[in-house]
């Protein structure tokens, strides 16, 4: 049974830093490409980072210079460290993992959620 849980998530206030994790189990992780998504109330989920099986990471603009992901494969944990949060990174993050193969497998976790405010 795949599980993908997130966890790190709260109240922090502009200009703060949070850091997010993500333990994914039942899925030979190593193979795995991992994403972080957020949504906002009444907006579409968006793409925050992404990092590749190999280890390569790309951002959203919007995160660029601020947001770092990475990854343990021994651990199976793909972690999302933020720094200079704004009031628009409220939100709830979610933590994917994608492989494409021989077929395509997608599993979400459930969400955690970051608030950021004065």
């Amino acid at each position: 049974q795949v599980q993908i849980v997130e966890s790190g998530g709260g109240l922090v206030q502009p200009g703060g830093s949070l850091r997010l994790s993500c333990v994914a189990s039942g899925i030979i992780f190593r193979l795995y490409a991992m994403a972080w998504y957020r949504q906002s109330p009444g907006k579409q989920r968006e793409l925050v980072a992404t990092i590749t099986n190999a280890g390569s990471a790309n951002y959203a603009d919007s995160v660029k210079g601020r947001f770092t992901i990475s990854r343990d494969n021994a651990q199976n944990t793909v972690s999302l460290q933020m720094n200079s949060l704004r009031a628009e990174g409220t939100a709830v993050y979610y933590c994917s993992a994608r492989y494409i193969g021989i077929g395509q497998y997608d599993y979400w976790g459930r969400g955690t959620q970051v608030a950021v405010s004065s």
